[in-house]
């Protein structure tokens, strides 16, 4: 059994979420989701969803940050627009490998879950900093896990100079306080005909603690 601990919302066809600050008990760990993207794939048949966690990772720290055992990582997809999830895909790191699950029909809603074992979709090794990404494929779904440098971009210095007064806008081009960050990345390509017949779908992930 999972319980949730951190969450952030999404909704459409493409668009995006960040958050790049949370409480005390997901700050830095495994838990700690700063973007969740869901867009369509080259292959336009089909829908990619992204979860970020782990943010502000200087380069020296991502050769040592890892996904957590205990950690599950839940994307839960509505396709009626009644905000309750339809279907869910999980990932969690089991040895080297990140497992995923899904699209299917949870158990129950809400923030407690249950790992849809008999529902396995496939599986990846997860990729090592400075090393050639793996991907890996299976019944038409691609799958990766591991770090990647953030994609954010957010010019926290002129914001703050927003907030005060001394400036009126954001410039063209700003400075990307994420440069040269990293996150670690949980990603999952799906054919769209696995999401149900809907035109559109709302979309938001926790990550959950074992209990």
């Amino acid at each position: 059994m999972y319980i949730g601990l951190s969450l952030f919302a999404i909704s459409g066809l493409l668009l995006i979420a960040a958050d790049h600050a949370d409480a005390p008990a997901v700050t830095g760990n495994a838990s700690d989701i700063t973007d969740v993207y869901a867009f369509q794939g080259q292959n336009t048949s089909n829908m990619v969803f992204v979860v970020n966690s782990q943010g502000l990772l200087s380069p020296g720290a991502t050769a040592s940050a890892t996904f957590n055992e205990s950690v599950l990582t839940e994307i839960n997809i509505d396709n009626n627009n009644d905000n309750v999830e339809d279907l869910v895909i999980q990932a969690i790191k089991r040895g080297n490998k990140m497992y995923f699950f899904g699209p299917v029909a949870p158990d129950a809603t809400g923030t407690s879950s249950t790992i849809k074992t008999n529902n396995a979709s496939g599986s990846v090794e997860i990729s090592q900093y400075g090393q050639a990404a793996i991907i890996g494929t299976n019944n038409n779904m691609k799958f990766f896990a591991g770090p990647r440098d953030d994609p954010f971009f957010f010019d926290l210095n002129q914001y703050k100079a927003i907030l005060a007064g001394t400036a009126t806008g954001f410039n063209n081009p700003g400075t990307d306080t994420f440069a040269g960050t990293n996150v670690l990345s949980t990603i999952i390509e799906v054919p769209k005909a696995s999401l149900g017949t809907s035109s559109s779908i709302n979309v938001w992930v926790e990550t959950k603690q074992k209990q």
